[in-house]
């Protein structure tokens, strides 16, 4: 039987022993926090693999996102042909192997670290939250915007007609006929050009939209790899991000080539992808004397870009790029086609997914 007077001391002691272990568990996770911080190598070779990987990243990222580009001067590589086809799925998967993959765990890691504040952060799962913000976002811009690409060339595209309609009215009823059969005729070519030009807008607004969500996540790994001190660390980053660039790069610059942008822009998009993971690399150079990586401001700020990023690049691959693709009639109506650009989805998913054994 229980003695009731020693149950207070009972008691105190448990106490006593779940708040040491709490002060030993805390201070074990800010010491953690404190040595993943402090681990050093030479600073000289370490700039010079920094440096050797923003070549080597920027020559990546360009030879990406120009080769889906050269489609005029390489037949192969044209948007009709059926090898394009399967291309551009190796590209989707790559691109959703990103979001899921690369990204997303690397958002919980940071929103989830012992060496942020248990309130909020362990109370609420704010990376999947901030992910279904995104993709929501997403949904809302590339319909909003859409559908005003779409009305101001319906407007415009509707002056012409009864223009020309107007200055036929006096016109005797054999060519009144005439002109009625070949309005009908207009008709039918203005009714197939609306249809691509949609087509086309559509696609201008996913390329610029996929865009951004390769942007934000390109420019903090870049900044992660810059502010690495150990070359364990930036040698297998320097050979992962190079093939992570290129393939990311080739999925961009698929897009690009079907939107059809005029060459100034497609350069502009072009160079813009392929010096962002370089630019990031050299600010985290800069700020690595005083950037911690573990710090609560680090960790909240590269968990919510992270996070963002990711429900961009998973709603425009599943969405934009796979299912418009997939349920179109030209790989319906071909079981080869189908089969191959399945296939190619697998392999881009999983060529990407391997590379996060490294980055």
């Amino acid at each position: 039987m229980m003695n009731f007077q020693t149950c207070p001391f009972t008691i105190l002691n448990m106490v006593f022993i779940y708040v040491f272990l709490f002060s030993t568990r805390v201070s074990g996770n800010s010491l953690l926090c404190d040595i993943e911080e402090a681990k050093l190598s030479d600073p000289n070779e370490a700039l010079h693999y920094k440096i050797a990987s923003i070549a080597s990243v920027l020559v990546a990222g360009a030879l990406g996102v120009s080769l889906p580009l050269l489609s005029k001067k390489i037949p192969t590589l044209d948007p009709q042909n059926d090898i394009f086809f399967m291309v551009k799925a190796f590209a989707a998967g790559v691109i959703l192997a990103t979001g899921f993959i690369h990204i997303l765990p690397e958002a919980f890691e940071s929103l989830t670290s012992p060496c942020l504040k248990e309130n909020p952060w362990g109370k609420f799962p704010f990376t999947g939250f901030v992910a279904m913000l995104s993709s929501i976002v997403t949904l809302m811009v590339d319909s909003l915007a859409t559908g005003y690409y779409q009305r101001q060339h319906f407007k415009n595209s509707k002056q012409f007609p009864i223009d020309e309609e107007i200055g036929e009215e006096h016109v005797g009823h054999m060519h009144v006929h005439t002109h009625a059969t070949h309005g009908h005729s207009h008709g039918s070519v203005n009714s197939s050009e609306d249809s691509i030009s949609s087509e086309l807008i559509r696609k201008r607004i996913i390329s610029q939209v996929l865009e951004i969500g390769i942007v934000v996540h390109s420019v903090i790994i870049g900044i992660s790899l810059g502010t690495a001190t150990s070359i364990d660390t930036i040698k297998p980053l320097l050979v992962a991000l190079s093939f992570h660039q290129f393939f990311e790069g080739l999925g961009l610059g698929g897009c690009i080539s079907q939107a059809k942008f005029e060459s100034r822009s497609t350069a502009i998009m072009g160079t813009f992808f392929s010096l962002t993971t370089p630019i990031g690399i050299a600010i985290g150079m800069g700020i690595s004397s005083v950037y911690k990586e573990n710090s609560p401001t680090a960790l909240i700020v590269e968990g919510v870009f992270n996070s963002s990023s990711a429900g961009i690049l998973i709603y425009m691959a599943l969405v934009d790029l796979l299912a418009a693709d997939f349920m179109s009639p030209t790989l319906q109506n071909n079981l080869k086609l189908q089969l191959g650009a399945n296939i190619s989805l697998l392999l881009g998913a999983g060529c990407m997914s391997l590379l996060a054994k490294w980055a």
